[in-house]
């Protein structure tokens, strides 16, 4: 099982880019389904009173008044950043609270950002909604009823009923589109002319990666730094990244570009991706992992595209 490390954090970190880790986190609950429904946001209200500054953590003070019953979205601080738009990884503060109830989940708490995919289902669809068209640096304050939420069935994790209408207050604090890729300007380094795997790809630019055929496996694991960009190294923590993968066979291939939004794995944590720490940001990698049993070698090419800072906001 652990040669199917890469690919399966890899894929997963498509996934798990989701506002933290308790049972109140925005995506993969049962209303977060891809849809084509158009969701009509007002910006009458009611809303909760919000102290605090941008990437400050907020306190609500909830009016004596019911919710609309609608989904509603308020722009406390307006952002000056780039318009965050479907498929999109967002990098968020965020506090999620029951109307008139408790706290179920925030990231100020846990001392870093979050990032995950907008726009496009992985988030309940007040978030995907209200969110895209949105700017970084704006400060956003949406209520948002069950149907839009977690639906009828709730979160009874996050302490959340079917019929509770959820008030959000979210920090935007960046977004990376689906084309990001690493610096054009990285230099080539002597190394990537004597790999074995086929790159192609213009720095800068989507990458792909095959295996000419009847070329041998490696025998041991090897990371290649191919072109070298002039960003500060790469800390443990939370990265943007983009890349491509293959079993040796050709077969199993991911691409990030393909699939439509960059991935935000975790490194620095004992896996296969803290072969990245130390590596200049907007460098590209390629990581080479040997046959185990019946697991074939894998080769994955990465543009390392951002480090997310654990102080954002």
């Amino acid at each position: 099982m652990r040669r199917l490390v890469l690919p399966l954090l890899l894929a997963a970190a498509l996934g798990l880019t989701g506002c933290g880790t308790t049972g109140g986190e925005v995506e993969d609950t049962p209303s977060a389904t891809p849809t084509t429904q158009t969701v009509e946001v007002g910006n009458e209200g009611p809303f909760p009173e919000v102290s605090g500054a941008f990437g400050e953590k907020p306190s609500l003070v909830f009016p004596d008044a019911e919710p609309s019953g609608g989904l509603q979205a308020e722009v406390l601080v307006p952002g000056d950043g780039d318009v965050v738009g479907p498929g999109d990884l967002i990098v968020v503060n965020y506090l999620g609270q029951v109307w008139d109830g408790d706290v179920f989940d925030n990231s100020y708490d846990r001392g870093y950002p979050a990032p995950f995919q907008i726009g496009i289902g992985r988030a309940i669809q007040g978030w995907d909604a209200v969110l895209v068209g949105q700017q970084t640096g704006s400060r956003v304050v949406m209520t948002i009823p069950p149907e839009y939420g977690y639906g009828s069935a709730g979160n009874s994790a996050a302490g959340i009923a079917g019929t509770d209408t959820l008030t959000f207050v979210v920090d935007i604090i960046d977004t990376y589109h689906p084309d990001v890729a690493g610096s054009p300007d990285a230099v080539p380094t002597p190394e990537a002319a004597s790999v074995t795997p086929v790159i192609e790809g213009n720095l800068g630019q989507p990458a792909t990666i095959s295996i000419p055929e009847g070329a041998p496996g490696p025998t041991e694991s090897s990371t290649t730094v191919l072109a070298t960009a002039a960003g500060a190294p790469a800390q443990p923590g939370q990265l943007v990244v983009q890349y491509a993968l293959t079993f040796w066979d050709n077969t199993n291939q991911q691409s990030t570009w393909v699939m439509g939004s960059p991935a935000a794995p975790e490194i620095g944590t004992g896996g296969v991706l803290d072969r990245l720490v130390g590596v200049p940001v907007g460098s590209r990698v390629l990581i080479e992992l040997p046959a185990e049993g019946e697991t074939q070698a894998i080769a994955v090419v990465l543009d390392i595209v951002a480090q997310i800072s654990t102080t954002a906001g």
